[in-house]
């Protein structure tokens, strides 16, 4: 058995990362340590994935149907909204978001929610036939965006909000420079998911975790806040949001 919860694992926080799992996994009964392979798509395709974090757009995407859904988790930060979260844009200059035409916009990955279609659905109703950028530069994580934006190597990302709130309290100097511009629309946020059964123990084990005051500390690093059990097509929204946007013309990306 593998676990994994890449979507938030920066080093900064990694040993409270480390602590939510320990009393997470002795809630839900199993005992297997975190698996950090920064190649987090190859663990969500092994059978025996028993608990992990996944971003909402493969989860709609390649893995629908794949990985069953456990729960989703809320965040105490600026930008989440129990379950819901959104993407806040980020440019180095406080302009129209239309002013960015022509421009090179930071995506950390193709199959990404917050990083990527968050940043078309903001930028799409400017496009004409497709197209608002001169180019986008794949940075390959939304640290990365941030960077890439802050150094000058881009001109625009949209970055998750739990993210931005991980910079703004332990690396501030990620944001150094930046400027909100815009926000993405509201979508569910990253879910718990499984490869395996035993759903609803494991539902009940997010229930003991949440409430175990013993995990309050690791709980607060990572902003965690509490949890939800969706209905089961709630994240629905993010297809349905992908298909307007196309339908109105929608937005192209180009790599490098």
């Amino acid at each position: 058995m593998i676990a994994s919860f890449p979507m938030y694992d920066w080093p900064e926080v990694r040993d409270a990362t480390d602590a939510w799992w320990r009393g997470l996994s002795r809630h839900l009964g199993v005992a297997v340590d975190l698996d950090r392979n920064p190649n987090h798509f190859a663990a969500w395709r092994r059978d025996d994935l028993v608990f992990s974090q996944t971003c909402g757009y493969p989860f709609t995407h390649e893995f629908k149907g794949l990985l069953k859904y456990i729960g989703t988790p809320h965040y105490a930060v600026p930008g989440c909204h129990g379950a819901n979260y959104c993407s806040f844009i980020f440019a180095r200059f406080g302009q129209r978001v239309d002013s960015f035409r022509g421009g090179i916009a930071a995506v950390n990955n193709p199959d990404s929610m917050s990083g990527m279609l968050a940043l078309k659905l903001v930028f799409a109703p400017f496009a004409k036939e497709g197209k608002f950028f001169a180019r986008a530069l794949r940075s390959g994580g939304h640290v990365k965006s941030m960077l890439a934006v802050r150094d000058g190597l881009a001109d625009v990302c949209a970055i998750d909000a739990v993210c931005v709130a991980m910079a703004r309290r332990y690396r501030p100097d990620y944001l150094e420079g930046l400027i909100e511009i815009a926000r993405s629309p509201s979508v569910p946020g990253l879910p718990y998911v499984t490869r395996g059964g035993g759903i609803e123990a494991m539902r009940q084990g997010l229930v003991a975790a949440f409430a175990d005051s013993d995990l309050q500390d690791c709980r607060e690093q990572l902003f965690l806040s509490g949890h939800s059990v969706l209905r089961p097509n709630a994240y629905e929204r993010i297809t349905d949001l992908e298909s307007d946007m196309q339908k109105a013309g929608g937005l192209e990306l180009y790599d490098d």
